[in-house]
């Protein structure tokens, strides 16, 4: 099988679980560092699929790697190659396929609970309807573009995220490891105080139950991931 790019945009914002999971599968990857400036590849039949991390930035800022990285992103769905996107690479697939992104009216940092719309994508994405607590870092967020379905929603974000065909957008991050929470938290501790936002806790606060948390958020993963997988092009 050949590889899936993973394509990270920030050095803290790494693969995390999702390469867990890839691993335990046996599906080879390659790491994409845009953070180091390498070149958005240019054959995107060179993947059996796409995987979009998180990031700092915004998709609305002027960086000359953005224009390159929303084409593959549109020539991998005329492809059928699939993509999957983790917050700012939710956003990045959303406005690559005809949507927005733009400001939140809450900021959200920290655990919070993501519920599942009743329609048959989301069923068919997550298995049932049960809501469950994910791990958020954003201020900005997607709407769902032309042909996509909602998959989930929170009480600060309604577009949790989205299905279009095989390919995922998420605004929340299913990938967490509890190093990288630690790692944001310690580097976002002046963005976390000087937020009055409801959707910001404390460091303190992510904290709590963090094993037992992370353990039945892989769970979600797993699940969105396995069907992901189910879609990656063969050959």
């Amino acid at each position: 099988m050949k590889p899936i790019a993973i394509f990270r945009h920030a050095r803290s914002e790494g693969p995390g679980y999702f390469a867990t999971y890839l691993e335990r599968k046996s599906i080879p990857w390659k790491l994409v560092a845009m953070d180091t400036g390498e070149h958005v590849p240019k054959n995107v039949r060179d993947f059996s699929g796409v995987a979009l991390m998180g990031g700092p930035m915004s998709v609305n800022d002027p960086l000359p790697w953005i224009p390159s990285l929303l084409e593959l992103i549109r020539e991998a769905v005329r492809k059928d190659v699939p993509v999957i996107g983790h917050c700012l690479g939710g956003q990045l697939m959303s406005k690559a396929l005809g949507g927005s992104v733009g400001p939140n009216p809450v900021k959200e940092i920290g655990w919070g609970e993501v519920r599942i719309p009743d329609n048959a994508v989301a069923r068919e994405w997550f298995g049932g309807l049960e809501p469950f607590t994910s791990f958020h870092w954003h201020g900005e967020t997607f709407t769902i573009p032309p042909g996509g379905t909602r998959i989930a929603a929170s009480a600060y974000c309604p577009n949790q995220g989205f299905v279009v065909g095989k390919h995922l957008g998420l605004q929340c991050h299913v990938e967490m490891t509890a190093e990288m929470i630690r790692a944001w938290y310690t580097g976002g501790r002046d963005e976390i105080d000087a937020s009055d936002s409801p959707g910001v806790q404390k460091p303190e606060e992510m904290e709590v139950d963090i094993d037992v948390r992370l353990a039945n958020l892989n769970h979600v993963a797993d699940r969105l991931y396995d069907r992901w997988i189910s879609g990656l092009a063969k050959g």
